[in-house]
């Protein structure tokens, strides 16, 4: 609810403090000023919106070869938005030389992120993380993902729902190529434990480490 001003021509400014996209605004007046006369003018100042999206027929990927100065950085931050009637499906994965990888599937209408230390004997702890999150995701609507991973800790965030994850340090033992899968997995059968099925459906907005990877994929 925003107070409204108590005189004839002052104005009251509102900044929002998160960003939304909407294609239609409704305002429902609560209550009138008691000291003067039924009245209400509201404008709405918003900005550009950019979209990038990238459809995927359940054969396809896309691969991001990650620029080893990137790799230095403490923290990865994957961003995307995705909508599919596919209720499986890839939607990133990156592997290891060691079995390690980190891969966001799509199973049932769930989406899971699994992250696989592949030593299981040197890490028996955390061999294998498992956070699940979602549910009807291949509902056909834009629904937004958000990766962090910073040292041995993980949020995993999927329409504003957010798991917060500690693995001890076990994270710091990954070991990953410097190749990044969108859409599927290049390999079928490197990772054993997956259902291997492709995505089919579209992303938008793809960012790693606030890199735009649909805008390159486009420019080649």
């Amino acid at each position: 609810a925003f107070s409204g001003n108590t005189n004839a021509d002052s104005v009251v400014y509102y900044k929002l403090q998160h960003s939304i996209k909407a294609r239609f605004l409704r305002f429902v007046p609560l209550d009138w000023n008691p000291n003067g006369r039924i009245g209400m003018r509201i404008e709405v100042y918003g900005c550009t919106y950019r979209s990038e999206v990238v459809g995927f027929d359940g054969k396809s990927y896309l691969i991001y070869t990650i620029n080893q100065k990137l790799m230095n950085a403490l923290k990865d931050v994957i961003s995307l938005k995705f909508k599919t009637m596919q209720s499986d499906g890839i939607l990133l994965h990156r592997e290891g030389k060691n079995g390690d990888h980190i891969t966001l599937e799509l199973t049932k209408g769930k989406l899971s992120l699994l992250i696989n230390l592949g030593d299981t004997k040197t890490h028996p702890s955390h061999a294998q993380i498992n956070i699940t999150l979602g549910s009807l995701l291949d509902d056909q609507h834009w629904h937004s993902v958000l990766i962090e991973h910073f040292n041995n800790q993980v949020n995993f965030t999927v329409d504003k729902h957010t798991h917060h994850f500690h693995a001890n340090g076990e994270l710091g033992y990954l070991d990953l190529d410097y190749e990044l899968s969108f859409g599927g997995i290049p390999v079928p059968g490197k990772s054993g434990t997956l259902s291997r099925r492709n995505f089919h459906g579209c992303f938008e907005n793809i960012y790693y480490n606030e890199v735009n990877i649909i805008d390159l994929a486009r420019r080649h």
